[in-house]
């Protein structure tokens, strides 16, 4: 089957194209031409999206700044069950993807449940499961072979998952750096540490990277959209756009080339813990490096000083980086840093990057952004309620503040202002005057 890439080459418009424009209030042309230019990805193996139940995706130059929810066990903590509420609330509160970062004893089984429950594209990243059941079978994960790692990677793409994390940029010469670098943390990525570790240990260059074009071809087979890995990426403010970050970039970046020349969708990971003031420097370097390609960032937190409160760190970080051009937010909950989130993380942490990206639209004049505030400010001023729910990124929030402090059931104010409400006074007196 061909990829969404090479079909449009041909002069043909799939379906999945047809619902971005349509959804994205664009043109088919404008979709069209970001997948052949590679700075628009719809990741959609060619297993999800023929589910009835699949709701394809534009990630990208001039589209919604999508979001992302991160789901899955832990060995510690093991419960699928869990896992699907999580992804139940995930879909209620608009998610537009979820990861499953599952690392417990039944990570095949978790995966294909939440890709066979899931309307949105699945990530995976497919390191973690190569590296457990290497670490089962040998005893040691630096055992593991490079077979062995493809072949969980195709195990992955073959069960429907739309776009895998894949760490490719940490390299040898990465790992050079790094030494020299002397970084407050080292490497903090948990897949780019698998992978730095093998190497050690193998005293081999990363097989992800050395054998990147066998990755390509799997890709390809699956139309399964590369998210390149940021490895390197800083786990401090103290170490954010530092030599190690930037020349993981420029890997990335010469990847993406090869990876648009084989007709496979790619997009980019980027930092993690970065000051407000470098924020932009960060979007604006991945762009050029990466030639524009779509640009997916965790936060980025820009304090290292709130646990429990990340969501909140991270958003204000989402929305300068989305402003700035970046097209994908990865959440970021309560419990980062500190535990699995649970279900309610899930949702605040949502929520929470859905603010942050609607902001950001609002600026880089994304079609709709704009006009949603304008239906609410309306809302507001005619003192509607229902209306105001309706269009709330969180209604049952909303309708509950309300109801548990309005003055009264039929109070057309609320309860901060009550009688010297000044949309109900200014409004009442306009009427008068005419």
């Amino acid at each position: 089957m061909a990829t969404l890439v090479e079909l449009v080459k041909k002069g043909e418009i799939p379906a999945e194209v047809k619902k971005v424009a349509e959804e994205e209030k664009r043109d088919i042309e404008y979709i069209v031409k970001g997948l052949i230019d590679g700075t628009i990805v719809i990741p959609a193996n060619i297993y999800h999206r023929s589910r009835d139940n699949f709701t394809p995706k534009g990630i990208g130059k001039g589209l919604k700044t999508k979001v992302n929810v991160n789901l899955g066990t832990s060995a510690d903590v093991e419960d699928i069950e869990l896992e699907l509420k999580k992804l139940e609330v995930s879909i209620k509160y608009g998610t537009d993807a979820v990861m499953d970062l599952s690392t417990g004893t039944q990570i095949e089984k978790t995966r294909k449940i939440i890709v066979e429950h899931s309307p949105v594209m699945v990530g995976t990243v497919p390191i973690y499961q190569a590296v457990v059941e290497a670490t089962e079978k040998h005893g040691f994960m630096g055992k593991m072979t490079v077979n062995e790692l493809f072949n969980v990677i195709e195990r992955h793409c073959k069960d429907g998952v739309d776009f895998i994390t894949v760490h490719c940029g940490v390299t040898l010469s990465s790992l050079e750096r790094l030494k020299k670098e002397g970084r407050l943390m080292n490497i903090v990525s948990r897949g780019g540490a698998l992978i730095a570790e093998w190497m050690v240990y193998n005293e081999k260059e990363n097989p992800l990277f050395e054998h990147y074009d066998r990755l390509l071809e799997i890709a390809k087979k699956y139309d399964v959209t590369l998210s390149l890995g940021d490895g390197m990426r800083p786990g401090c403010l103290a170490d954010a756009t530092d030599r190690c970050q930037i020349e993981e970039l420029i890997t990335l970046g010469e990847l993406v080339d090869r990876a648009r020349k084989a007709d496979v969708q790619v997009m980019v990971e980027g930092p993690g813990h970065v000051p407000l003031n470098q924020i932009e420097t960060n979007i604006i370097l991945q762009k050029r490096l990466c030639h524009g390609a779509p640009f997916y960032v965790l936060g980025p937190i820009v304090t290292d000083i709130a646990p429990g409160y990340d969501h909140i760190t991270a958003a204000i970080g989402g929305a300068i980086a989305a402003k700035a051009g970046a097209d994908f937010l990865c959440y970021v909950t309560p419990a980062e840093h500190l535990a699995l989130p649970d279900v309610n993380d899930v949702k605040e942490g949502l929520i929470a990057s859905k603010i942050a990206g609607h902001a950001a639209d609002i600026v880089k004049g994304v079609p709709g952004a704009m006009e949603w505030d304008i239906e609410m400010a309306k809302a507001r001023d005619a003192l509607d309620w229902e209306r105001q729910f309706e269009l709330a990124l969180d209604p049952e929030k909303a309708r509950e503040y309300r109801n548990r402090r309005a003055p009264k059931k039929d109070e057309e104010t609320c309860s901060m202002c009550g009688n010297l409400c000044a949309v109900k006074t200014f409004n009442e007196y306009i009427k008068k005057k005419k």
